[in-house]
């Protein structure tokens, strides 16, 4: 199989159910910042480098 020319990214969007309200939200897996629920201020994802931490139960995965 040949490679393809224009390369895929590997980031994904991902929604995922906050712990603690269980508030939906989409959250970007690479993120570079610290996630917070928007309703309950609760941390959902926390930078490492490279891949987030994902601190909360996902969903589904967009793209």
């Amino acid at each position: 199989m040949a490679k393809e020319l224009i390369p895929k990214p590997e980031s994904k969007f991902i929604e995922v159910v906050c712990s603690k309200c269980k508030n939906e939200q989409i959250i970007f897996n690479k993120a570079t910042k610290k996630v917070a629920c928007v309703v309950c201020g609760n941390i959902l994802a926390e930078p490492t480098g490279g891949m987030a931490k994902i601190g909360a139960k996902v969903v589904k995965v967009h793209g």
